[in-house]
């Protein structure tokens, strides 16, 4: 599980800033607030190796509130995130975002045309109905903020929670006053944290879906053509290609969105089931400050044993009483990711020179960066395992070939026919159940003919009454 409040939100690019600034904010952890004093050169007013005094760190923090303007209090009344900044800081973090052309438009909507007509011939479910879009990373942030809200409110409220009983009950009972100010300060961090996060994924994203979460509005089939242009250029391969192949993507996802409805329900209920049990535990550093034995009076020892702590973590450790949620949504993300690969594969690998290759690269995508795994971690606070997209893909691939189009894609018809966990690591067993729950050709066949004969044989005696 994530070890912050929450939310975990790794920067790893390489171009944020210089190792210097890096350097200041990992000895400084108030650097993330805008405080700048107590590490490294120090800054205006601050000598070099010199910690700032209170009256620095006050007058420090009312400049940090006075910046901020309204949006330390400004947030819809019930959400436990500051939406308004985070949807600021997101935008500050993409910088300008040039408006989408008509060519690309036009490009976006013939690409998930005809992406859907080839898709007709790899699986059963209907093409849906929804509109193409072509986005760029502001309409991206902008459309799928409702849903982040939806996944997102859920953890902060019950992680505010989850940190109100950690506390002594002295310790809750004194807060008790200072309640409303700590709720908008939580607020604003979880408000500034999931703006950075979104900035990053607004870069990323391809599609309106292709974290494998739902997050773009029903029926609307998005893409970003700038994204994708960037990933035809990194690749070597021609931008029409890329833009069919992300296409074929989306237009299969949105497939399964729009013909299975329990679909985008279970996804986002797993996330508030797991958020429902969020606990804070800090039984390993009580257990750390027991063996300490401060009361022992042997400074040298005393020494010895905070110099232990240099190498401990001390972070308090988020769990959740529902776990098994978290299992579900990796296996569900997987199925969902692993059916689509099997269904893009098979309409567009005689078709598109580059497809396979392209294959390749978004599983690379998937396990590297961008992927459904790490926008749960960085934004909804859940760190899942690596899903078993592969894993799936086989056993889709497998039923396929056992039961044929329609009876694999009848399986999406109710959650209880989905395969487990389980089966991802035994396909085998999964097509069993398929094949004893199959049709039998002969016998229906056998049925036919019989009641064929029987009518004919009515339809005689019939003309003999007559």
């Amino acid at each position: 599980m994530s070890n912050g409040f929450g939310f975990s939100f790794p920067n790893n690019d390489s171009n944020d800033g210089d190792d210097g600034d890096r350097n200041d904010r990992n000895d400084n952890p108030f650097a993330a607030f805008g405080f700048n004093f107590g590490t490294g050169a120090g800054g205006q007013g601050n000598p070099a190796g010199q910690p700032g005094n209170l009256g620095d760190i006050l007058n420090q923090f009312g400049q940090m509130l006075s910046g901020m303007g309204s949006s330390f209090n400004n947030r819809t009344a019930g959400d436990a995130v500051n939406f308004e900044l985070a949807l600021r800081m997101a935008r500050q973090r993409i910088g300008d975002s040039p408006s989408v052309s008509t060519s690309d438009t036009t490009a976006v909507t013939e690409s998930l045309r005809l992406a859907d007509l080839w898709i007709d011939d790899a699986t059963t479910l209907p093409a849906s109905s929804a509109r193409p879009a072509a986005w760029n990373a502001d309409d991206w942030l902008v459309n799928t903020m409702p849903m982040w809200k939806r996944m997102v409110n859920p953890v902060a409220e019950n992680m505010n929670r989850a940190q109100l009983e950690s506390m002594p009950e002295q310790a809750r009972e004194m807060m008790g006053p200072m309640a409303g100010m700590m709720n908008s300060m939580n607020a604003m961090n979880f408000g500034m944290k999931l703006g950075h996060a979104l900035g990053d994924l607004a870069q990323q994203a391809l599609t309106g879906t292709d974290f494998g979460l739902p997050v773009a509005p029903r029926d609307v089939a998005a893409i970003l053509p700038k994204n994708a242009a960037a990933v035809s250029k990194d690749l070597g391969v021609p931008g029409q290609e890329v833009l069919v192949y992300i296409a074929a993507r989306e237009a299969a996802r949105q497939r399964l969105f729009t013909h299975v409805p329990w679909l985008v329900e279970r996804l986002v209920s797993s996330v508030e089931e797991y958020a429902a049990g969020l606990e804070i535990d800090t039984s390993h550093i009580e257990e750390i400050a027991r063996n300490l034995d401060l009361e022992s009076g042997d400074p040298q020892q005393l020494q010895e044993k905070l110099g232990e702590l240099q190498g401990m973590d001390l972070t308090p450790r988020v769990n959740s009483r529902n776990e098994l949620a978290t299992s579900r949504l990796e296996t569900l993300i997987a199925l969902v990711e692993g059916w689509i690969d099997v269904v893009v594969a098979e309409a567009l690998n005689e078709r598109i020179p580059s497809a396979a290759q392209l294959s390749e690269a978004w599983a690379r995508r998937r396990a590297t960066g961008g992927s459904a795994e790490q926008a749960f971690a960085n934004i909804v606070g859940i760190e899942l395992s690596a899903p078993k997209v592969r894993e799936a893909a086989e056993l889709w691939r497998r039923a396929h070939n056992a039961v044929g189009l329609q009876r694999r894609d009848k399986v999406w018809d109710h959650p209880d026919f989905l395969p487990t966990a389980e089966h991802l690591d035994n396909p085998a067993a999964f097509i069993d159940t398929l094949l004893d729950d199959s049709p039998d050709t002969e016998f229906d066949e056998e049925m036919a003919r019989l009641e064929e004969e029987l009518r004919k044989q009515n339809d005689g005696d019939e003309d003999d009454e007559q």
